[in-house]
């Protein structure tokens, strides 16, 4: 058993996606496994090589890599073409039956304009799995809208519910969008396999960030539904609309601390706090109450929160009562963090540009795929020979031509034509 093929191994996923649902997505590939060419193109690749840190290294100067692009392009090749040339689209074309999946993420229609629909790649591959992921989808009204992770947050009813209470709705600061229908469109493409082993049918899979975001609702949506705009949500700042027990508590200073308190776990909240009292109060003492006074029952617990001389000891108050409780960190204490270091949830790789560095681990731990401790990010086009020796087995004279004619691209450190 042991030449068998763990995971992904095996699996070949040609990608041309840019910048970070797409690429979140075949960067889970291929961190289980299969063999991921990025397809970029040019004249610069993909978008997000020019955004982030880049090496202060004289040698690197003018480099293509970036923080950026490692995060979410590693463990992947980079294949670099300009398909305005003559020729090119043929070539890319001569991949498809070399490879098991396929995932973009242009706007829609744009990939049947480079010659790449799923009706053109299951022509010559009959078992292709093709993955497209969009702002809105490839059907229906929004379709054809521009848009990236704040646009499908915003259609989906999410943005409406962020924000203080009587202010405007506030704009997310990352892209909990992309990157989780990066990681839906990943588990689609993964039973898609699974379909494929079973059937040997392929088929085409359409991801979308707004039917992303409109999963995330937890359950206003059945309400509404039923008792149309009597319900209205509305925004409810850092206390939970449900009630004063969840919410975000200021602790000192910039410190603060978040507690959340199911209503069979107000008992333990009260026993942590030493006030007894507050179970028989008219105004806490069921649900309905800490909810309809729950900013003066965030008054009380901050009131509480004063009387301690650091937040951990608060912290530590709670957790003896077992109250779900936690700090809110800033990113540069989470990178810190012991818990997050122990189980690479922060994942430190040497880079050779970047130098030892910080990236997300893998959301999911394996116990039969262990995480990757050592990970590779391509610069711009430095995997074009491999690419093409391995799938085409094209001889050297044909790629140095290709990179004569400009059709082959590759990133100003590396030689300008293959050895």
């Amino acid at each position: 058993m042991s030449n068998v093929p763990r995971m992904l191994e095996g699996y070949r996923v040609l990608d041309f996606t840019q910048f970070v649902a797409g690429p979140t997505c075949t960067r889970l590939l291929g961190e289980m496994g299969a063999e991921v060419i990025k397809l970029e193109l040019a004249p610069a690749g993909d978008r997000v090589r020019a955004d982030g840190l880049k090496s202060r290294l004289p040698e690197f100067e003018g480099s293509s890599h970036s923080t950026y692009y490692l995060q979410h392009n590693h463990s992947k090749l980079s294949f670099a073409i300009d398909m305005k040339k003559p020729g090119a689209r043929e070539i890319v074309m001569s991949m498809i039956p070399q490879v098991d999946v396929v995932v973009e993420n242009f706007a829609p229609r744009v990939i049947d304009r480079l010659g790449f629909s799923y009706k053109d790649v299951k022509a010559v591959n009959p078992k292709i799995i093709m993955c497209s992921i969009s702002m809105a989808g490839q059907t229906g009204p929004l379709s054809v809208k521009a848009g990236y992770d704040f646009i499908g947050q915003a259609y989906a009813g999410i943005t409406d519910g962020i924000g203080q209470v009587d202010g405007p709705p506030a704009l997310t600061s990352m892209a909990i969008g992309d990157v989780s229908t990066g990681v839906a469109a990943a588990m689609a493409v993964g039973f898609a396999l699974l379909h494929r082993e079973r059937t040997g049918e392929g088929q085409y899979l359409d991801a979308s960030l707004l039917d992303t975001y409109f999963h995330m609702h937890e359950k206003t949506v059945p309400v509404v539904s039923l008792r149309g705009d009597k319900f209205q949500p509305t925004r409810s700042g850092s206390i939970h609309p449900d009630g004063g027990t969840t919410g975000i508590f200021h602790f000192r200073g910039n410190e603060y601390v978040l507690i959340t308190s199911t209503p069979h776990q107000w008992p333990q909240l009260v026993r942590a706090m030493g006030m007894p009292e507050l179970a028989t109060d008219p105004r806490f003492k069921n649900a309905r109450g800490r909810r309809d006074n729950k900013e003066q029952l965030r008054d009380v617990i901050e009131n509480w929160l004063t009387k301690f001389a650091s937040r951990d000891d608060a912290l530590a108050t709670l957790d003896a009562e077992r109250v779900p409780c936690a700090p809110v960190l800033t990113v540069n204490e989470a990178v810190k963090h012991p818990h997050l270091n122990e189980r690479k949830t922060v994942r430190w790789v040497e880079d050779p540009q970047l130098g030892k560095v910080a990236i997300p681990g893998v959301p999911v731990k394996f116990s039969a795929w262990p995480d990757k401790t050592v990970v590779r990010s391509a610069r711009f086009g430095e995997d074009n020979e491999r690419v093409l020796r391995d799938l085409l087995k094209m001889p050297e004279d044909q790629i140095r031509k290709l990179y004569a004619e400009g059709i082959l691209v590759r990133d100003p450190t590396l030689e300008s034509k293959p050895a």
